[in-house]
Parts: structure tokens; sequence; C-alpha cells
């Protein structure tokens, strides 16, 4: 698998440092799986990335991330219902106020290979703006999420949802300050996040 290659150097498919690094901004995406790219702009973007097999994978990453930045006792904003259910015997006191939080716990619509960003909107953010969130965020989302462009989210969005379209589509892009941050239309009102990935394999 593609991603596992890259994570733990698997495989003989091999993309050399020296291309990626070279690559000037607008040059044409390497020919590569999509869970490849993903994580070579993920990373890129100064993301932190957690690939898990299983839920159980997911509960100690999570708690591995709790611990390396004493959250022991801090709340997580999150808004998403389902997602607080889940996670609920993990020992996490969730609020619903942001607030009352540093650590925005959440889902997404899609991860975005060629770019490297998290395609969110109103199911998770409500009506909010990225840079009224918590710093902190960690993002559970999983392999069937994964798509080639953003062109190709919005279009699994609409097929998805039809007339009850979302709103508030947006990315999350911007995981370190860099020379390289852009000003596209769908990062407005972005600011730079501290991100977790919690990536579950589901295919």
């Amino acid at each position: 698998m593609g991603l596992l290659d890259l994570l733990f150097g698997g495989g003989k498919k091999k993309v050399s440092k020296e291309t990626l690094e070279t690559r000037g901004q607008h040059m044409p995406d390497l020919n590569i799986p999509v869970d490849e790219k993903f994580t070579i702009h993920f990373k890129k973007n100064g993301g932190k990335f957690l690939y898990c097999v299983s839920q159980d994978e997911v509960s100690v990453a999570l708690s591995h991330i709790i611990a390396e930045n004493s959250w022991e006792q801090e709340p997580f904003f999150a808004m998403d219902q389902r997602l607080v259910e889940k996670f609920q015997r993990e020992n996490i006191v969730f609020t619903e106020k942001s607030k009352n939080s540093e650590v925005f716990f959440t889902t997404c619509e899609h991860l975005v290979a060629q770019n490297g960003s998290i395609l969110v909107c109103s199911n998770q953010l409500m009506e909010k703006k990225i840079n009224e969130l918590p710093s902190n965020v960690i993002v559970y989302a999983t392999t069937s999420q994964l798509v080639e462009s953003i062109g190709e989210g919005l279009k699994i969005i609409k097929k998805k949802y039809g007339p009850k379209i979302p709103a508030n589509i947006t990315t999350l892009k911007h995981f370190q300050a860099t020379e390289e941050n852009s000003d596209d239309f769908l990062t407005y009102g972005s600011s730079t996040k501290n991100l977790y990935l919690l990536l579950l394999e589901d295919l």
C-alpha cells in the first residue's frame, strides 16, 4: 500500500527526496498514489500525522497526543455529536464552547492530496470561521475520504448532499507559518493551526 510504503519505507516504489525538495510550487504534481501525495503535502504544510489500522490504535494515538501536550485536564471543543459519542470512553471531557478550550476535535469531509489540506464545511464548523477556533486541532478521518483535488471533493459533497449542500466550505491548510502560505479563496479567514491527523484505514 502506498501510504504504508511512505511511512515505513517499505515497497519498491520510491520518490526521491531530491525530487520532492527541488520541485517548484507551480510544477506539475508527481505521478504518485493519492495517499502518498497527500502525506507529502500534509507534512510539508507542517501537519502531524498518525496512521491507524484499527479503532484501538486510534485510541492509543489519541492518548499519546494528550500526554505529549499535557491535555489530560483540557476540555476538547467538539461540535459533532457523533464524534463525541464515538470517543466518550476515552476519558475526554468535551465542551460546546470554544472559548473554554485550547483544542478543537473534529471530523472532516475530505483529505485533499493536491495540496495536503483538509476540506471541512458547516457539518464540522457550523458558522464559525477557522480563526475563531482553538489554535490546536485534532482531526479524525478515514482513508476513504482521500481525494485528488479540492474540485473532486466538492463534486462528491454536491452529489452526497444534493440540494442541501452544506455551507461554510473551507480548508484547513496552514499548520505552520511559511512563505508558501497562499491566500486562495478557500482559506479565507484562515489562521495557522497546530494540527494532528488521526487517519484510520477503512479500505
